[in-house]
């Protein structure tokens, strides 16, 4: 089987990252750009002799050149220079350039000493559009990070079952069915599910969120995302985090848990492995996301 590369470039640092996997950049709300990697060399000059055997066909493309920032160890390429080398690579195509509204964009990007060239596509950075929800509260999940919590929870949806059981307002539920998630949200508080319903609908998506507790789930499913409670609409003491856990070790193959304090010990006595974890900062709040298995 052929293998593909893949950069993802977070165009707001240096950041960037390869990949084997063909992942859609909009999924996430750090990667703002995608390329495909057809060629690959140290000298740009080979490259240009290297894309004079791209089959474009009757598309109209452009060229654009990626490095307008640090990235890593390389600097960024002035803007004349970048359009310098777009137009000499776009010369080298055989095909119909269009710089206003091609049908295909080809990117380049310089790093650390090599140049690659492949397939362009940028992010539409879908979750922005759900900054603005009509119901929400403070202390929630901001949407970039519900929406990364949801990936890094199903990174691949394909034939996956997934459930928030402490669903609350419906944040990491909106970022799941926008990218194609089959997921349901749940939670004990009446005001909260309709509130979560609402935004749902808000963005045109289509869900169920059930009133009830976890206890009462009969039915399994592949992961679960569980936003521990802590505030004013629900707070949860440690048996009650326990219990959730306990729960979530019966419904779920995997789970990942968001908390305030470090429960450890309650994951373990649930029957998990932390299999990772990082830290998610929102004003005064520290979050912990624990990859559980």
């Amino acid at each position: 089987m052929e293998m593909r590369s893949f950069f993802g470039v977070d165009s707001s640092s240096s950041n960037y990252m390869i990949s084997n996997l063909e992942v859609d950049p909009s999924r996430s709300p750090f990667i703002q750009d995608r390329l495909e990697v057809l060629f690959e060399d140290h000298s740009i000059e080979n490259i240009k002799k290297l894309v004079k055997n791209l089959i474009v066909g009757e598309k109209t493309y452009k060229v654009v050149c990626l490095n307008n920032f640090v990235i890593g160890q390389t600097k960024k390429i002035s803007q004349p220079e970048r359009r310098r080398i777009e137009r000499e690579l776009g010369l080298c195509i055989e095909g119909d350039p269009d710089l206003n509204y091609p049908e295909v964009i080809f990117g380049l990007i310089l790093i650390d000493g090599t140049w690659y060239f492949g397939k362009h596509l940028k992010s539409e950075s879908i979750w922005r559009k759900h900054l603005h929800k009509p119901n929400s509260y403070s202390t929630a999940l901001s949407t970039r990070v519900a929406r990364a919590v949801a990936n890094i929870a199903i990174p691949q949806p394909q034939n996956i079952r997934a459930i928030d059981p402490c669903c609350g307002i419906g944040t990491v539920i909106v970022e799941a069915l926008s990218m194609g998630i089959d997921i349901e949200g749940r939670d004990i508080n009446h005001f909260v599910c309709s509130g979560s319903r609402e935004n749902i609908a808000y963005f045109g998506l289509q869900g169920k969120i059930t009133l009830g507790p976890i206890s009462e789930v009969t039915e399994h499913y592949d992961v679960a995302i569980i936003d521990l409670p802590y505030n004013l609409f629900t707070h949860s003491s440690r048996e009650d985090q326990y219990n959730i856990l306990k729960h979530a070790r019966r419904i779920a193959d995997r789970v990942v848990v968001v908390t305030i304090e470090t429960i450890d010990d309650l994951i373990h006595d649930a029957g998990f492995t932390i299999a990772d974890r990082c830290i998610a900062k929102k004003q005064s709040f520290l979050r912990q996301i624990l990859l559980c298995q």
